[in-house]
């Protein structure tokens, strides 16, 4: 996004917009290695080399919050030289390449994934301390009958981990289908607490993060979060510290 030189010096905190003009008049800025003396020249500070006083200048990194609905098929780790396809090549802005995601969604599995370069924020939601609620609907090859689902709330332990829902309720629409809330993230829970249940999982696919839903986003598509989205999402980490 282009904006003016001066104001670009002025964000960088190299002076105040009235001083960076005169400081770009006086000839002691380089864009791209060469002197500009306009204060009204464009500039991008995403690919535009500003340098004042030979010192080039870095604006602050803007945070970014963005939902995607990963489809089945994508990895969800920033680089994976086993992956077909990693979630966050889905991702089609400037900053995609500083995002990381909240948590996980294995390749099988599908919904919602938050990502950000605000690293406080990413790190509050995936940590099991701040009891960020994760909904998912699963469907299953086989019923769950209540003994099954009372397991699940208890907790089942598997491979030395405990695993627990802390929501399963079933589904009015659909034969077999679930939905289950965790509070955290164990890798291939919900797989594994419905295996040792003697089901197996036919599709898994993440609904919300707290109180952040997936709506009507299309699979493969993104968006930036709201304002009053990452506020009520922050505002589940203060709670639930």
């Amino acid at each position: 996004m282009s904006e003016y030189l001066a104001k670009f010096i002025a964000r960088c905190g190299a002076a105040a917009r009235r001083k960076a003009a005169d400081l770009v008049k006086s000839g002691k800025v380089l864009v791209n290695g060469r002197v500009v003396i306009d204060p009204a020249f464009l500039v991008d500070g995403s690919r535009d080399k500003v340098a004042l006083n030979g010192a080039e200048l870095k604006a602050p990194q803007e945070n970014v919050y963005i939902m995607l609905n990963k489809p089945v098929g994508y990895t969800t780790s920033h680089s994976d030289k086993h992956a077909d396809h990693l979630a966050v090549e889905l991702i089609d802005c400037l900053e995609a390449q500083r995002l990381v995601p909240a948590g996980r969604l294995d390749r099988d599995s599908e919904g919602l994934l938050i990502f950000s370069n605000d690293g406080n924020f990413i790190q509050q939601l995936a940590h099991p301390r701040y009891n960020v609620c994760k909904e998912y609907r699963v469907l299953a090859d086989k019923a769950l009958d209540a003994a099954a689902q009372r397991r699940m709330l208890n907790g089942i332990k598997d491979d030395n981990e405990l695993l627990r829902a802390l929501k399963v309720s079933a589904c009015s629409s659909e034969d077999n289908c679930y939905i289950i809330v965790l509070n955290e993230g164990r890798k291939r829970q919900i797989r594994r607490m419905l295996r040792a249940c003697g089901a197996a999982t036919l599709r898994l696919q993440r609904i919300s993060v707290g109180s952040v839903r997936l709506g009507d986003l299309p699979a493969g598509k993104w968006r930036h979060l709201t304002e009053e989205e990452v506020n009520s999402l922050r505002e589940c980490c203060r709670q639930g510290q």
